[in-house]
């Protein structure tokens, strides 16, 4: 199933390609003080709710899904960790990185339509990492690798936003940003996705493509990424671990930007991006950099800080 959020935080499921079905009445019965309660019910409880909720979506026509605002599907996770260069940069990396993750706050988190806010902050560029990320099923701490797809619920689309080149601070600074985290638009149960690690990733920016790779590339597959966080602290259901990005295709996000991010089967997530300073860079991405014989990232060009 395709599971979300809509409007004021109704829950429902797509149904085909364009229809949302309210299922809000059938998860009435979880306590909740907010929406993430609501999904972290529902995915407690997987057993006892699919066969209920498909019947509901069967029996329903829905609504257009043009008529409705999508929300954030994982409204506010316990925990959002993100792999750290996780991938073999299409055969250029002679061996994988280190493994490593850093994290985001809950209130990083953005849905479909919604914007990223650049905020006044002396970055060298802004960015975002074009990502597939998993939801976490069932609580759980030091998975072993050969038990983590049974902890894993489903899949969504995620962007890691980043402000690089801070003078103070390090991943948090960076990363760590409200609205630096967007996801959806919605959320993929595991059965739909036959094998997540062969799975083609594309981001365009103002509809260019960008970055285009396959989640094939991983340097740590997503087995070892579970169980690598969860031996550093306890994951519960409706948690979100990003597996990383191919870095090659990375480029600068600018105000009024439209950029859109595909992960095969889980839908296009759109993002609207806002600088209140119209600062402007480059658009060459990391690789067209590298072809030039340049180091690191395209220069700003105009605005505060240039």
């Amino acid at each position: 199933m395709k599971l979300l959020f809509f409007d004021d935080f109704r829950f429902g499921a797509l149904k085909g390609d364009d229809r949302v079905v309210d299922l809000s009445d059938e998860v009435a019965g979880i306590p909740q003080l907010g929406p993430q309660d609501v999904i972290r019910g529902v995915i407690n409880n997987w057993g006892s709710y699919k066969s209920k909720l498909e019947a509901a979506v069967e029996a329903a026509d829905g609504v257009p899904v043009s008529s409705v605002r999508l929300r954030p599907p994982l409204p506010k996770p316990t925990n959002i960790d993100c792999m750290a260069v996780n991938y073999m940069e299409d055969g250029t990396r002679d061996a994988p990185a280190q493994i490593n993750i850093f994290t985001k706050s809950p209130f990083s988190v953005i849905g479909d339509g919604d914007t990223m806010v650049l905020t006044d902050v002396p970055a060298t560029i802004f960015e975002g990492e074009a990502e597939l990320a998993l939801v976490i099923g069932k609580d759980g701490s030091n998975i072993a690798e050969a038990d983590a797809f049974d902890h894993i619920f489903g899949y969504i689309n995620f962007i890691d936003g980043s402000a690089r080149g801070l003078p103070e601070g390090g991943f948090t600074t960076m990363k760590g940003r409200d609205t630096f985290a967007p996801i959806g638009p919605y959320l993929v149960t595991a059965d739909e996705i036959a094998d997540p690690q062969k799975l083609g990733v594309t981001l365009t920016n103002n509809g260019k493509v960008q970055q285009k790779f396959n989640t094939d590339d991983m340097a740590h597959n997503i087995a070892r990424c579970v169980e690598f966080v969860t031996s550093i602290h306890p994951v519960e259901a409706g948690d979100i671990i990003a597996t990383g990005t191919n870095h090659g295709g990375l480029n600068s996000f600018q105000d009024g930007d439209h950029v859109t991010l595909e992960v095969e089967g889980l839908g296009v997530l759109n993002v609207h991006v806002k600088d209140n300073l119209k600062r402007t860079w480059g658009r060459e991405t990391r690789k067209e950099m590298a072809a030039k014989g340049q180091e690191g990232t395209t220069p700003q060009i105009s605005g505060k800080y240039a």
